[in-house]
């Protein structure tokens, strides 16, 4: 069954499915209303299964559901050999290229959208700099990313000319913004955090950069996007500014709902059980944009990308001292979910070669 979401003018989210219910009730004004349409509408790369949110034709975002969601009939899809050999087409990896582009210097800047600060040991509310300066968790994540043998599962994925997306990541700049940060609570558009991030860069807070994913994180209890929680953990896409393609990640504060939107066991392999719970679903989306930035590249024939093909998948996993993980990074135990690889018959896999 295909999952899609629709944004109203009001910001209101009209989901296609049921997903997990968050762990404690939500305000009234909070509530998304919940449809089944009569009949599901066609796959088309403006509409991937897993998502649109329409803030203005043309701009579009994927989401990944909730674990709940994915756990069911999305799982099912995705592992059926339909879904693995990409539906008899392509390479037979199980995933097709489309044409569109893929970043060949992958960048990242973190927007940490908050009146404090938002993970242990990051930066505080209403400063900027350089991403080698931001000491959370999250922060030392996005700088140890590239160059592991699991970013390198990205490297098997090429655009037209054969290019393939390298192992490297950069984390060139952060802005913690305060000033206008939503609280506990609030419900915020997709169209609010395209503004955030359009606000980075007319107020010199950050520099725009086309290979660069803009994530923009969120405190506790924010609705980051409307549906987050209920539809979705987290989700990236693009949009136009100033005759720009900007590429943005939204982040919402995935403990918020711990059965839905982390791995479920309540224990952290790190010492920040927000940050580990953060950083699955950062690596979701990361890898997505790279592989698949404006989403005309590469999906499958049920339109997952490369990430979601493994989406909450965590593979073989190891017991640490607080609890389980699976990846070792900058000196650090980290408990992320697997990512597709695009050679050889195609699979989940924890890193390449």
């Amino acid at each position: 069954m295909r999952r899609w979401l629709r944004l109203s003018a009001l910001g209101g989210v009209v989901l296609a499915a049921c997903a997990e219910p968050p762990s404690a009730p939500r305000q009234a004004s909070q509530q998304t209303q919940v449809t089944a349409p009569a009949q599901q509408p066609a796959y088309t790369p403006a509409n991937p299964v897993f998502g649109t949110l329409f803030a203005s034709p043309g701009e579009h975002v994927h989401i990944l559901p909730t674990r709940g969601a994915f756990a069911g009939p999305l799982m099912a899809e995705a592992m059926s050999p339909f879904a693995r050999h990409g539906g008899g087409g392509g390479r037979g990896t199980g995933i097709n290229y489309h044409g569109g582009p893929i970043i060949l210097t992958p960048r990242i800047a973190a927007i940490y959208w908050s009146n404090g600060t938002l993970y242990a040991g990051g930066p505080a509310a209403n400063t900027s700099g350089a991403g080698s300066a931001d000491g959370s968790l999250v922060g030392l994540f996005m700088r140890s990313l590239g160059g592991t043998g699991y970013w390198n599962i990205n490297n098997t994925y090429t655009n037209g000319g054969g290019q393939h997306v390298p192992n490297s990541l950069g984390y060139t700049q952060y802005w913690a913004d305060g000033s206008s940060a939503p609280a506990s609570g609030a419900n915020v558009s997709d169209a609010a955090v395209q503004n955030e991030v359009k606000s980075a860069f007319t107020s010199g807070a950050l520099t725009f950069d086309a290979a660069t994913l803009y994530a923009v994180f969120s405190g506790p209890g924010v609705n980051l996007g409307g549906g987050f929680g209920t539809q979705y953990c987290a989700y990236h896409g693009h949009f136009s500014w100033n005759g720009n393609d900007v590429k943005y990640a939204v982040m919402p504060y995935n403990i918020t709902y711990p059965s839905a939107c982390t791995d479920g066991s309540g224990i952290s392999p790190t010492s920040d059980y927000a940050a580990a719970a953060e950083v699955n679903t950062l690596a979701h989306e990361t890898e997505e944009t790279m592989t698949d930035e404006d989403l005309n590249a590469w999906y499958d024939n049920r339109g997952y990308e490369n990430a979601d093909k493994c989406a909450w998948n965590f593979g073989t996993t190891h017991s640490g001292a607080t609890g389980v993980y699976n990846q070792t990074m900058g000196g650090v135990n980290w408990l992320i979910q697997m990512n597709w690889v695009n050679a050889n018959s195609g699979g989940c896999l924890q890193h390449w070669p």
